[in-house]
């Protein structure tokens, strides 16, 4: 009995999409309901040399994205633009950082990470049959 509880990947695949999908999702309401984040984000990849209006390309990686992996719907490619969105989010904004400790002695882009690697593994196994498309 115990074993067939803890041998349950589907539902720790499903547990997993909610965890990171519905966290980063957050993300992506908060700069929705505060359109200045994009003219932030825009004016920090115009200091990078990039154009500004792939600021809204957060919008696939922290709503799109999100939304694909929470309902389990081409969930290896919500996972994708999850990881993407956190590649240039760590390497726009957060790399000064990267090298450095908070004063608990943890990473200080623990946060960062754990979405980098939750939104990759998403990807790798994809929904599980708690889905409404299982992959």
């Amino acid at each position: 009995m115990m074993r067939q509880l803890l041998q349950q990947d589907d539902l720790g695949k499903l547990i997993l999409r909610l965890g990171v999908g519905c966290l980063i999702l957050l993300h992506g309401i908060n700069k929705i309901a505060h359109p200045a984040a994009f003219d932030w984000l825009g004016q920090t990849l115009a200091a990078h040399g990039l154009p500004s209006f792939i600021a809204y390309g957060v919008l696939l990686g922290e709503v799109v994205g999100p939304l694909m992996v929470i309902v389990g719907w081409q969930s290896r490619i919500g996972g994708l633009l999850m990881a993407g969105n956190m590649i240039v989010a760590v390497a726009l904004v957060h790399l000064p950082q990267f090298g450095l400790l908070t004063e608990q002695g943890g990473w200080m882009l623990e946060l960062q990470a754990m979405y980098l690697l939750g939104a990759l593994v998403v990807m790798f196994l994809g929904s599980g049959r708690f889905a409404v498309k299982p992959d």
